[in-house]
């Protein structure tokens, strides 16, 4: 009868470190996909959870210094693609998934994602109209947050110089990957950081088109809270029209595509001088209308004393037209200063040729108001002048008298006088009482 065959005996360690060097060498790297189940972050900061689908689970743990890097937020239910290295834990008697990194499996689940991150800051308030800023109407500078190499800030750029040149600040950031999300909110938080002499006054926050993916940086969350708290008013310019990202809730204003958002931030120059070459017309011929309301009023009036009456008069529209005039000039002159303050440093010649046409169109304007207003004071006077001249009482100093009764009627004959009682004949120095001979 033969004897039975030795068997090696094992210790428990030297079997179960076996089992797992065998495991490890035999599958490498994996790419394993299923669906989170029981995610449980530790204080640790490791996350430990399990990949499911119809018929087996997995046990999965992701190392604290490499989940700190993760794009998308993990939750229980969020289908993955991990790739990861299989190995045990002899201290449980069982295998695992040491997960390196990870993607959202398929687009579906993406769209689910953002749809959950949209309705959680809806709930938030986080893009109620309130919060809205408005935009401001002639930014001294502006703040653009996109790709240094790209077209767009150049489009950008190009857009502003020919609608009305303002300087422009570029934080330059990547605008897709996994680094771009925290680029673009440490820019926006980095301008609202600069002090008030170098902070802008309008942020615009732009990319070209691109794919789902592509644009999935300006879905993240903590963009969205950058944007939120930003004191600068923010227009988002991501991709094309009929893309829409997170921000574009959350912004201030979303312009449609990063060109029209440099037609938002600033007006046209040509348009916005016209209109105050306008104004200052309308204003001249208000002025000049008031005038001629003045000078109709005082033809109108009935000058019983001359020149007493017309001179109140006189020195009245005199004071009145000094104070129009001074208004004027301080109006018109502190608006030409902001504007050179604003922008003297950057205009182009021909914004200096255009500017100095304004100060000239000005100067003329308000000489021809000066010569008018002479010239009505002057026709005035001579007016004046005539009416002193004809008045009773230059009349009187020339050896005239006039009678005049007890009530105060002139008796223009001697039958009037005949049938008065007694009456007064004024002289230019006084009045001597008259009885008449009957």
């Amino acid at each position: 009868m033969d004897s039975p065959q030795e068997t090696r005996v094992f210790s428990v360690s030297e079997l179960a470190f076996s089992l797992k060097k065998v495991v490890e060498t035999t599958f490498s790297t994996v790419c394993v996909r299923g669906e989170v189940s029981g995610l449980r972050p530790h204080s640790s900061g490791h996350l430990y959870f399990a990949l499911k689908d119809n018929s087996a689970v997995l046990d999965v743990v992701f190392w604290h210094g490499v989940s700190r890097t993760r794009r998308c937020p993990l939750e229980d239910g969020t289908e993955i693609r991990c790739w990861a290295q299989l190995t045990t834990y002899p201290a449980r008697s069982k295998y695992q998934l040491v997960m390196d990194h990870y993607e959202l499996a398929g687009q579906g689940a993406l769209f689910k994602m953002i749809e959950e991150r949209k309705r959680r800051l809806l709930q938030e308030g986080v893009f109620d109209a309130q919060h809205k800023k408005k935009l401001p109407f002639l930014p001294r500078r502006i703040g653009v947050v996109t790709s240094p190499t790209g077209a767009v800030f150049q489009d950008i750029l190009h857009r502003i110089a020919d609608r009305f040149p303002t300087p422009v600040l570029l934080w330059p950031v990547l605008v897709q990957g996994e680094e771009a999300a925290s680029q673009v909110a440490a820019a926006i938080r980095g301008f609202n950081r600069l002090s008030a002499e170098k902070r802008p006054e309008v942020l615009i926050v732009a990319r070209g088109g691109g794919s789902f993916e592509d644009l999935l940086p300006f879905n993240e969350e903590e963009v969205v809270r950058a944007v939120f708290d930003s004191q600068i008013p923010v227009i988002s310019a991501i991709g094309h029209e009929t893309d829409t990202t997170l921000i574009d809730y959350v912004a201030d204003v979303r312009a449609p595509t990063p060109t029209a958002a440099a037609e938002m931030v600033v007006p046209v120059r040509q348009i916005l001088l016209s209109s105050v070459t306008t104004l200052f017309h309308q204003l001249g011929q208000g002025f000049q209308r008031f005038l001629e309301g003045k000078r109709h009023k005082l033809t109108a009036c009935t000058l019983p004393s001359g020149w007493h009456t017309l001179g109140l008069k006189t020195q009245a529209l005199d004071h009145v037209t000094d104070r129009l005039r001074t208004q004027i000039q301080r109006t018109m002159e502190g608006k030409r200063l902001a504007v050179a303050q604003l922008y003297g440093r950057r205009r182009p010649p021909s914004f200096l040729v255009q500017e100095q046409q304004v100060a000239a169109l000005f100067q003329r304007n308000t000489q021809a108001i000066r010569l008018i207003a002479e010239a009505r004071r002057t026709a005035w006077l001579h007016c004046s002048d005539l009416l002193e001249k004809a008045s009773f009482t230059r009349i009187l100093e020339r050896g005239f008298a006039l009678a005049q009764s007890p009530s105060g009627h002139l008796l223009s004959s001697a039958k009037d006088a005949h049938q008065e009682a007694r009456f007064d004949v004024v002289f230019h120095d006084g009045t001597c009482p008259v009885t008449p001979l009957k």
